[in-house]
């Protein structure tokens, strides 16, 4: 099984990811005038960073509309951007009308039952522990971070090292 993620996870062109359960925790907070606050992980951030300067785009589909998930994906670079969406397979179709793609080159990360419509049908399911039994079941890999702690940093340094890009992606980071 481990030597097919990795087979899986060389050919990601593009990562697409949720936005409640995978990039935050899940966990929806107001405060007392109504406004929706998000917390994001700053290693999913720098992650995200990375994996597109390795050359694999990452776009996001959610089921609610935030204009704070709009500045995070702004703040980092991520222009394919669709919100209030629960149908996720369609989003996706609008999002990449205007261009060819294989389904076997896209990941996903998701964590509930509107994901599945997306996760059943693209190359690299792929579901954070906290994730709905129905998602576990029928993603293709569970990483170890849960989400808003750190999963989709998982996700992109997995595919950079399954793509041979990681340890360039790292090198300036260890230069002297």
């Amino acid at each position: 099984m481990e030597e097919k993620i990795q087979r899986k996870l060389a050919q990601v062109r593009h990562l697409i990811l949720d936005v409640d359960g995978v990039l935050t925790d899940g966990k929806l907070y107001f405060d007392n005038h109504g406004n929706e606050l998000k917390t994001f992980h700053t290693l999913d951030g720098h992650g995200i960073k990375m994996l597109q300067n390795s050359g694999v785009a990452v776009a996001i589909i959610t089921g609610r509309r935030s204009s704070v998930v709009e500045k995070r994906a702004h703040d980092l670079g991520i222009t394919r951007l669709i919100q209030g969406r629960e149908d996720k397979y369609s989003a996706f179709q609008e999002l990449f009308a205007n261009e060819s793609f294989d389904l076997e080159n896209i990941a996903y990360v998701g964590d509930d039952y509107p994901d599945l419509q997306l996760m059943t049908r693209v190359g690299c399911p792929i579901a954070v522990p906290n994730a709905a039994p129905p998602v576990l079941e029928r993603a293709l890999w569970v990483t170890e971070k849960h989400g808003g702690e750190g999963a989709v940093r998982e996700v992109c340094d997995r595919i950079m090292r399954a793509q041979g890009t990681y340890e360039a992606a790292l090198a300036p980071y260890l230069a002297q």
